[in-house]
This record gives C-alpha cells, sequence and structure tokens, in this order.
C-alpha cells in the first residue's frame, strides 16, 4: 500500500519549525531527509526514523517495523500530533546519522 500525499503534507507540516527538511518520493513511499540527511521515512503511512540512540532514549514505547520488506527495522513513530515531539527528535538524532553518500 502506497502512502499519501495528505498523510506527507501533514508531517511536514509537523516539521515546519525545522530548517531542511525535504523529501523524496520512491515507489509509492517517502524518504525524509534533515539537514540532507536521510532520517526516515513514511511508508504505508507510518512515519518510520532510523533506529540511533537518542530516538530510542526520547521514545517512551519503542516499536521496531519494517518499512518494507528485506528492509532493516526502523522506530515507528506514533506522536505525530505532538509537533514538540517531533522537533525535538529529529533535531536529537542529527548527530548520530550517516553523512550523505557522496555522488560520483
Amino acid at each position: 500500500m502506497a502512502s499519501s500525499k495528505a498523510y506527507l503534507d501533514f508531517i511536514l507540516e509537523q516539521l515546519s519549525e525545522l530548517k531542511e527538511i525535504t523529501y523524496k518520493a520512491m515507489m509509492g513511499e517517502y524518504i525524509i531527509y534533515y539537514r540532507e540527511k536521510i532520517i526516515g521515512g513514511i511508508y504505508d503511512d507510518r512515519l518510520l526514523v532510523k533506529p540511533v540512540k537518542s530516538a530510542v532514549s526520547l521514545m517512551s514505547d519503542v516499536t521496531y517495523e519494517l518499512p518494507y520488506d528485506g528492509a532493516k527495522e526502523m522506530l515507528l513513530v506514533e506522536n505525530v500530533d505532538d509537533r514538540n515531539f517531533l522537533n525535538k527528535l529529529f533535531a536529537s538524532m542529527y548527530d548520530e546519522l550517516p553523512e550523505p553518500r557522496k555522488k560520483k
């Protein structure tokens, strides 16, 4: 099942206080970037983020889910209605995210 543009727009609105949030559509889903680093994505209308230590420590309930078959597990963000939490989550994760790959 593909994710809806309406859900993407909702998440982007929730993150609108952060600068440099971008996304790319990929096979009906959306990859979310924060300051050019992949932080997670929207899969089947679920916000999933990379399982870095800061994200695990900020979440009261940690649920690991697969974005799609064959992928690595990611953290399900259930508290998407809390704008302050989402902004704090993304900001805290940034330093732990891998650097973007250099294009050849």
